[in-house]
């Protein structure tokens, strides 16, 4: 007869010497509540030199929410831009980050207008202040606040899709700051990218015989001409169809499972998730028309090493474009990964091989230990 695995488990007597210990019951979570501290508990950083932190840090003249962890505080700092603009990785981070944090000291950042950094501040008060070039700025301020607060003269920084654009500008202006910068969902020439998934997108609508979908489609063509943002409503309909046929995450209709996991972030609140679509909603309508014109692709040089991450099958942010340009940039050291089994979210659809391109292409670049004490930001 066969026993279920956790059946067994559970009535097994496990005897050590003259005691016995009777495995308890695993526990199963009712609500989101049970759930998340089960996480937690799993995840809880518990070596003697660990940092486990989630609090408020004051950036740009308002709060904005920070989660901090890793194994040995004098491991390399690596700071998370999350893209979007408001796609937090925050919540995700439990399923993917977990290993990261024995090599690095892992900084997850909701950004203005974005997660908890939202839900905490009024919307009102801080969309004046949703701009571009506020956004890079408040990179910087947090590029400088970890600098101090761990001592370091210089941390990586990760950008992610919109991320990628913050990211790549503090590696322009400062360049002394970082080991490292890595892109993921690399932003380069975007009017051409918005083409190309467009064209992506009609092409598998077409081979589907999708009446909807090409209509639809064809209803915003010519799509993304010339130099004018493009319309959000255009914008959603490109998305819609791109998304359905794998072109944000390979061989599935969209971001729902990765959405679906930020309910089960122990960082945020039973609020915070509740909020968590109004903020994308809300960041989108401030920055993503204006992200879309952007050309990145004429940056020609950075004075810090490069590393891109790129889902072969990215079609969300063009990973071609991203390719080309690598081919073009100068850096003092430069490497591109390809992800064969990912399109746009390669960190939560090639999880394994994140932490190992991690450990083996962007660790050793800080050193033996990576932590140098830092003059002033």
């Amino acid at each position: 007869m066969r026993i279920g695995c956790l059946s067994f488990v559970a009535v097994l007597g496990l005897c050590l010497g003259s005691s016995c210990l009777r495995a308890e019951e695993p526990p199963s979570p009712g609500n989101r509540a049970e759930a998340i501290k089960i996480i937690a508990d799993m995840r809880r950083i518990v070596t003697p030199d660990g940092v486990e932190r989630h609090e408020k840090v004051r950036i740009g003249g308002i709060d904005q929410w920070v989660s901090i962890r890793g194994n040995d505080k004098r491991n390399p700092v690596l700071l998370v831009l999350h893209g979007g603009p408001g796609w937090v990785s925050m919540p995700m981070s439990w399923y993917f980050q977990r290993g990261w944090e024995e090599y690095f000291t892992v900084v997850q950042w909701d950004q203005r207008g974005a997660g908890s950094t939202y839900a905490d501040n009024d919307p009102a008060a801080v969309a004046p202040t949703m701009t571009p070039e506020r956004m890079v700025a408040d990179s910087e301020e947090m590029v400088a606040w970890l600098r101090k607060e761990f001592g370091q003269e210089k941390i990586f920084v990760l950008g992610h899709s919109w991320g990628s654009y913050l990211g790549l500008e503090v590696a322009r202006r400062h360049p002394d700051w970082l080991y490292a910068y890595i892109g993921i969902g690399q932003m380069t020439n975007m009017p051409e990218s918005e083409r190309l998934g467009w064209q992506f997108a009609m092409t598998e609508a077409r081979k589907a015989g999708n009446a909807e979908a090409i209509k639809e489609l064809g209803s915003i063509a010519p799509y993304a001409q010339g130099t004018k943002p493009v319309a959000l409503k255009d914008l959603m309909i490109q998305r819609k169809w791109l998304n359905q046929y794998g072109g944000m995450v390979y061989r599935r209709t969209g971001g729902q499972a990765e959405s679906a996991a930020m309910s089960l972030s122990p960082e945020y609140t039973d609020r915070d998730v509740a909020l968590i679509g109004e903020a994308s909603g809300y960041s989108v309508d401030k920055l993503l028309s204006h992200a879309v014109t952007l050309d990145l692709s004429k940056v020609g040089q950075l004075d810090c090493p490069l590393i891109l991450f790129l889902g072969r099958h990215d079609y969300n942010v063009s990973s071609s474009l991203a390719a080309a340009w690598f081919e073009k940039v100068r850096a003092p050291s430069k490497r591109l990964v390809w992800f064969e089994d990912s399109a746009h979210e390669v960190m939560n659809e090639e999880p394994g091989k994140t932490l190992m391109s991690l450990v083996e292409y962007v660790r050793p670049l800080a050193g033996a230990r990576g932590a140098s004490k830092a003059g002033s930001p």
